[in-house]
């Protein structure tokens, strides 16, 4: 696979990367028959790996890290190593569908409650087609389940997963079956993107996610679900990120 320049982050690697750059490293690894564990990283999931075994193995098991969030690409110009920009995940995601239309790839879809993940393959079929659906299943399933929804995926052939479940439930589910995940080419989580293309969930207007305020939009549309992973994780990961700083100021 071909390396990108990576940028130490709070110790995270993270590539730097743009976006076409990524979509022709995945074409490049799917016609290869290669295999990326893709995980974007924010302001979340930054300080969730402190104290989370799970998100942290997702990360550092990962062979290809890139920044979602505007506050990592905004931490590292704080430390003076900056990245070139952020990979929202749910642009990555419709790139890499509209890739699989033109390339005759396929993606599997894991996630989400099933009115959301039906309308989603709707709209998707409609747009491209149903020869780039190689599968699709709800989010919502037990432990016993999931030995039975790996085989459906793999046996599917899909070229690209997209794993639209909260953390950490999705890390989980990642990192407890990359070994009989591995035939898939690409890897994702995409977290609430399902929601969002499908149009359950409105997405912030383009001025709120250049200027880094889109997590202030989404916590606005579910206060009482998302004050803790915006409002607390965010002022620890400033409080991280002006830690670094000032180790930094000291050497």
């Amino acid at each position: 696979m071909k390396q990108y320049p990576k940028i130490n982050f709070l110790s995270i690697p993270i590539n730097n990367i743009t976006m076409p750059e990524i979509v022709e490293l995945i074409n490049h690894c799917v016609k290869t028959g290669g295999h990326i564990d893709y995980v974007d990283i924010n302001a979340s999931k930054v300080t969730s790996m402190k104290t989370d075994k799970a998100v942290y193995d997702n990360i550092f098991n990962a062979n290809l890290i890139a920044a979602d969030g505007q506050s990592v690409v905004w931490g590292t110009r704080f430390l003076g190593t900056p990245l070139s920009g952020r990979i929202a995940g749910v642009d990555l995601m419709q790139n890499l569908v509209e890739l699989a239309y033109r390339e005759k790839y396929t993606c599997y879809f894991l996630g989400a409650k099933e009115s959301v993940v039906l309308s989603l393959v709707e709209l998707y079929t409609q747009k491209y087609g149903k020869e780039i659906i190689a599968g699709y299943r709800n989010g919502y399933f037990n432990n016993e389940d999931e030995n039975e929804i790996v085989d459906q995926i793999v046996k599917s052939k899909a070229n690209f997963l997209f794993v639209g479940i909260t953390s950490p439930k999705k890390e989980i589910f990642l990192n407890a079956h990359k070994e009989a995940l591995s035939s898939v080419n690409f890897t994702m989580g995409v977290g609430g993107s399902f929601d969002v293309i499908s149009g359950f969930t409105k997405r912030a207007p383009p001025w709120m996610q250049e200027t880094g305020m889109e997590w202030f939009y989404r916590f606005l549309q579910e206060p009482r679900r998302m004050w803790k992973r915006y409002l607390v994780s965010n002022s620890l990961f400033i409080k991280l990120v002006i830690a670094e700083k000032l180790r930094r100021n000291k050497k």
